[in-house]
């Protein structure tokens, strides 16, 4: 079976001697048709994933179709085109006997803690797979992407008509910025990349976008007058940005770090307790926010045709990850299909 590991920092190798998949008890297997790219990826590829060993065969941003299914639940079948939910939680922790199995204490995540799909074919628990006939492939693969980013938006305190700010206009950011929009939300996007924003006007539809190069705080400042968002989200994964937001934070406002920095952060604690600031983190997502995602695309209000801007085969994506990672390549969402 082939399949594509990273042996190291900066190096990948496609072998075709991998073993087949086992199935084990409630698990399926899957033939992997579509594996989308996230920063994640690139991170660990580039050596700067927390929580990652090498090596390591990457891909949690999956598609695909059962290729053989245990007869109970009845409800898949070989033949289904499904997606995968890719956090693979213990079940008995204090997180999910909680209903959050997103931050299970012993959470595994495919291609970060243990292998991933960037390979033919992959056996999983038939717990983690969501039947997507309807969909197609590539709206099956990015319901994972935009389940994190409807997973911060529910998990944080908005409100239709609140004001938000969405700092980070990449696959995550995007994701919090149109399920915000969903939600009611008037949605403030920040980025250093004037494209970029101009996709978020575009495809996200946000009321307004600023240039974090260009003052900041006081195009912040004016578009609120005054008042500051009532929530900010942290999309960036750059620890010098989760610092600065809190600039931007009403007071009694909310802070949602989404992105993952490798990094220590601090801030001014006199600010924060002056604005009697919530401070939350956003880890992953769970199998209600993945449904949430599969009905909004099922209804037309996400355009994944435009999220995904950038596509390879299974035989060149060695070639062509290298140029994913550069500025000027303008990755949004990048795919892999087999």
């Amino acid at each position: 079976m082939r399949g594509i590991i990273c042996e190291q920092t900066d190096h990948f190798k496609l072998v075709d001697d991998l073993p087949e998949p086992a199935c084990g008890p409630g698990e399926a297997i899957v033939r992997i048709r579509r594996i989308g790219i996230c920063g994640t990826d690139l991170h660990a590829y580039k050596g700067n994933q927390p929580y990652f060993t090498y090596p390591r065969i990457l891909g949690h941003e999956l598609a695909g179709v059962v290729e053989y299914a245990p007869s109970d639940p009845a409800e898949l079948r070989a033949g289904d085109q499904v997606c995968v939910i890719p956090y693979m939680h213990c079940g008995v922790c204090i997180a999910c006997r909680s209903g959050k199995t997103n931050c299970c204490t012993s959470m595994q995540v495919l291609g970060v803690h243990i292998d991933g799909g960037m390979r033919e074919r992959i056996a999983l628990p038939v717990t983690h797979l969501l039947q997507t006939d309807g969909l197609t492939l590539d709206q099956s693969a990015v319901l994972e992407p935009l389940a994190i980013g409807a997973h911060a938006v529910r998990r944080s305190p908005i409100q239709p008509n609140d004001t938000v700010l969405v700092i980070g206009a990449g696959p995550i950011g995007l994701g919090v910025m149109v399920f915000a929009k969903l939600a009611g939300a008037r949605v403030i996007a920040m980025d250093i990349n004037e494209e970029r924003l101009a996709f978020c006007r575009e495809w996200a539809q946000v009321n307004h976008t600023v240039d974090a190069t260009k003052q900041p705080k006081e195009r912040v400042s004016e578009i609120t007058e005054g008042d500051y968002p009532i929530i900010v989200f942290d999309a960036t994964g750059n620890a010098r940005s989760m610092e600065q937001s809190f600039n931007y934070v009403a007071n009694g406002g909310s802070l949602v770090y989404v992105g993952l920095a490798k990094a220590d952060i601090s801030f001014h604690n006199p600010e924060f307790h002056k604005r009697e600031m919530t401070l939350m983190g956003s880890r992953n997502a769970t199998k209600e926010d993945f449904l949430h995602v599969l009905e909004a695309v099922r209804k037309g209000s996400i355009d994944v045709e435009s999220y995904i801007t950038h596509r390879s085969s299974f035989e060149t994506m060695m070639e062509a990850f290298d140029d994913w990672l550069r500025p000027e390549s303008k990755v949004i969402k990048a795919m892999v299909e087999l």
